[in-house]
């Protein structure tokens, strides 16, 4: 039986999909890049592993061994974050902030990568330098990945997608180079679950949203992930048949004559979403 955000969803009749020119010029690039690196380090939204789970990346990979960062875990269920962990081969949990993180991740990729090393210093190659390409949806957190694994600002960040448009090269230490990507969707997103997931946090574009259905459909599935939330965040009963509309009168977000402002309640509300004002949330279970 379809969930209530689910029926939600439906009933929006939304249909999402957001691939600009410089995303196909990009994967392009990556594809022409690919020769160069040993490993491929993918980012993923630890509040929604598979939706942000880019099919198109996986084909990239080819035979290349990958890394999988789950990432802004921080923002996500801490109960969930080790599950997806073990729904990958090779998976770290990050929040982008970690001071130690540049370290784990150099060892991660030398122990994966351990073999490619042991052959080369067995051709007496004392030091061969390892090339990890960063890949990753838009607004995932790479840039912000990158300058805190750096030490240092190299790669802008911003928290909107599409600011990264163009490959660069970037040095961790001696021992390993990273390939800075720009955030990729693929051409057409078939599961509109996985795309409404993806809008609703922020790696497409607003302007292509009705943020209305978008928030909608956000507020039904908490009350069904995470009962209690909206009560605790808003002050509202979540039975309510129009939740934006409660949340607004509560909030005080009226316009001069009274009424709520709808516009701007729903930015509000998906500004809270995307910020963890509400709480930490994962937004898919593991085997749905």
């Amino acid at each position: 039986m379809p969930s209530d955000s689910e029926n939600n969803m439906n009933n929006t009749d939304m249909n999402i999909n957001w691939y600009p020119g410089h995303m196909a010029k990009a994967r392009r690039q990556m594809e022409e890049q690919l020769k160069l690196v040993d490993i491929i380090i993918e980012l993923r939204d630890a509040r929604i592993p598979k939706a942000s789970g880019n099919p198109v990346l996986n084909d990239l990979s080819k035979n290349k061994p990958v890394l999988i960062i789950l990432n802004k875990a921080d923002l996500s269920d801490a109960s969930k974050n080790k599950e997806w962990q073990n729904e990958f081969e090779h998976c770290m949990i990050a929040d982008s902030v970690n001071e130690n993180l540049s370290k784990s991740v150099v060892n991660e990729v030398k122990l994966i990568l351990k073999d490619k090393l042991d052959k080369a210093k067995a051709r007496g190659i004392r030091k061969k330098v390892l090339r990890a390409m960063v890949v990753g949806i838009p607004n995932v957190g790479k840039s912000t990945f990158i300058n805190n694994i750096v030490k240092k600002k190299v790669a802008k960040a911003e928290n909107r997608p599409g600011v990264t448009k163009a490959l660069q090269w970037i040095r961790i230490n001696e021992d390993v180079e990273l390939l800075d990507t720009p955030g990729v969707l693929w051409p057409k997103i078939e599961d509109q679950e996985s795309a409404i997931l993806l809008a609703l946090l922020g790696s497409i574009n607003d302007d292509v949203l009705d943020k209305d259905a978008l928030v909608r459909f956000g507020l039904d599935r908490l009350k069904t992930l995470y009962p209690g939330f909206i009560l605790n965040r808003y002050e509202v009963d979540e039975n309510e048949s129009d939740l934006i509309d409660s949340i607004g009168k509560k909030k005080l977000w009226l316009k001069n004559d009274g009424s709520v402002d709808r516009n701007k309640t729903v930015d509000l509300i998906l500004k809270d979403i995307r910020s963890n004002k509400i709480g930490r949330i994962s937004w898919q279970n593991v085997g749905e």
